[in-house]
């Protein structure tokens, strides 16, 4: 540690060793970066937060690293900030342009959706190498009201991150439970018996037991437990 600093000192902690004036320095200096960001944004075309693409994430944090050092750092020159922002900006548009004109290059560069959930059934694929954990899909699905995976018609994670799930039109089929979270009240598992008024669910990816097996075909899981409906 610097010896020349001293610890806790209030002064230094709050106020700092600037001259009073500089904080209207600091004032300037926020408004000029703010509106000048500003301005390149609305260029850009602004989205919610929750429809924001891999692209404009990394320029999300790309522009607040560049904007504020120079907003209190005396050190830092507001024009060398301003050249930053406009770079990262410019190079965020100039990809646009490329997903534009390429789809090869947009699946490679924001990604594509994939699919979670066919007909109550959670992909095998998802289960081994998924963006998300199992837990965390089910979660999304309780939170757009679906209780178990029988509802579920398809299910897909969008480029944004965002599940995507599309109910049965006609009388929802029993599905593996998931509520309540199987972290507060895990299903209660049974036996592997067959029975067309109580069939049985993988407790892994919900796929209905039709069958004497004992390992789910879909995800080789091997706890059941009663389909709800």
């Amino acid at each position: 540690m610097d010896q020349s600093v001293v610890a806790f000192d209030l002064q230094r902690m709050l106020i700092g060793n600037g001259p009073p004036l500089f904080y209207l320095e600091i004032v300037v200096r926020t408004v000029i970066i703010y509106v000048y960001t500003l301005v390149l944004l609305r260029w850009l075309g602004s989205r919610t937060v929750g429809q924001l693409s891999t692209v404009e994430f990394l320029l999300v944090i790309a522009l607040g690293s560049a904007v504020g050092d120079a907003m209190f750092y005396p050190d830092v020159p507001l024009l060398h900030a301003l050249a930053v922002v406009t770079l990262v900006v410019l190079i965020n548009k100039g990809l646009d342009a490329i997903m534009l004109r390429s789809p090869r290059a947009e699946r490679l560069i924001d990604g594509e959706p994939c699919e979670l959930i066919r007909d109550g059934v959670v992909d095998a694929s998802f289960l081994r190498q998924g963006p998300i954990s199992a837990d965390e899909l089910f979660q999304r699905l309780r939170e757009d009201g679906i209780e178990q995976l029988g509802e579920v018609r398809r299910a897909y994670m969008e480029k944004d991150g965002k599940v995507t799930a599309f109910r049965f039109r006609d009388e929802s089929r029993p599905g593996l439970p998931i509520v309540p979270p199987h972290t507060i009240k895990e299903p209660p598992p049974r036996s592997p018996v067959v029975s067309p008024e109580r069939p049985l669910s993988c407790m892994r990816c919900g796929k209905i037991r039709i069958g004497e097996e004992t390992r789910c075909e879909n995800c080789g899981g091997v706890h059941w437990t009663e389909s709800v409906r």
